[in-house]
């Protein structure tokens, strides 16, 4: 039923997907009354067993329709892209709003950090995994693949992303990180496509992760990029233990030019 459900959606045009969100507002809201009789009774008598009450029949009935949705093959899938709709759709109904809450409070449980999975992405890596590193690549464009295997460069660049077993090969994220003897100054001559820094992973003393790109719009609010970056550091101090110096090169394009301009002004 999950699954026909779900392929129902899909098949929903742009005004249909709009009155099932709105049908989720107003008829899988938590129940008012149930709320006021449960409070009344934990106001007398502040028991655990009371409080249990109190906050299941504060839970609108629609996280529990996503939970039973999830249990369709691929449904994490589908419902992360579920959202990906409904944050387009949610533009101008303020009664939109306790949904999102609702999609935040699950995926934050789903896409626990407990459940991911790091990997390193490099030219071994499935082409199908690759052509999306393209495609998702949100700082710094790449420009084909002979960009995108630069930047997987054995000698001087590593490539980690975030993946949930519930989604397959999609990444939720990855960040790109450059090699380098000293911190770098500026981002031109890491992203050139014939400048190498050093010859070897081992005469690196610094890294510099220069590009984070998050993948999924369904998951947008959901924290990745802290854990990420932070682990993708344990497993660079683990492979090349010369590294000292783990620095961002944040991209504010002309920004120096800018505030020259402005300060003299």
């Amino acid at each position: 039923m999950a699954s026909r459900a779900l392929d129902i959606y899909q098949s929903l045009s742009e005004d249909d997907k709009r009155a099932f969100f709105g049908a989720l507002a107003k008829d899988f809201a938590a129940d008012p009354d149930q709320i006021d009789e449960a409070y009344r009774i934990y106001k007398s008598d502040r028991s655990n067993k009371h409080l249990a009450v109190l906050f299941r029949v504060c839970e609108p009935l629609r996280q529990e329709l996503l939970r039973r949705l999830n249990l369709a093959q691929g449904a994490t899938y589908e419902l992360v892209k579920m959202r990906q709709d409904f944050l387009t759709l949610m533009k101008g109904h303020k009664d939109f709003e306790s949904i999102n809450a609702d999609f935040v409070h699950l995926f934050a449980s789903w896409f626990n950090r407990g459940f991911l999975v790091l990997k390193r992405i490099d030219w071994t890596t499935p082409a199908s995994i690759l052509e999306k590193i393209i495609r998702y690549e949100a700082v710094h464009k790449i420009q084909g693949w002979d960009d995108l295997r630069r930047r997987l460069d054995d000698r001087d660049r590593r490539c980690f992303g975030f993946f949930h077993p519930s989604i397959g090969d999609e990444p939720l994220i990855f960040v790109e990180v450059a090699l380098t003897k000293g911190i770098p100054d500026k981002i031109q001559p890491i992203l050139a496509d014939d400048q190498y820094d050093i010859d070897a992973p081992e005469l690196a003393d610094s890294a510099a992760f220069f590009g984070i790109s998050n993948c999924q719009v369904g998951l947008r609010g959901i924290s990745f990029g802290n854990f990420l970056i932070k682990q993708v550091v344990q497993e660079l101090k683990q492979e090349l233990p010369n590294l000292k110096n783990f620095v961002t090169l944040s991209p504010l394009p002309t920004f120096r030019s800018w505030l020259e301009k402005t300060y003299q002004q």
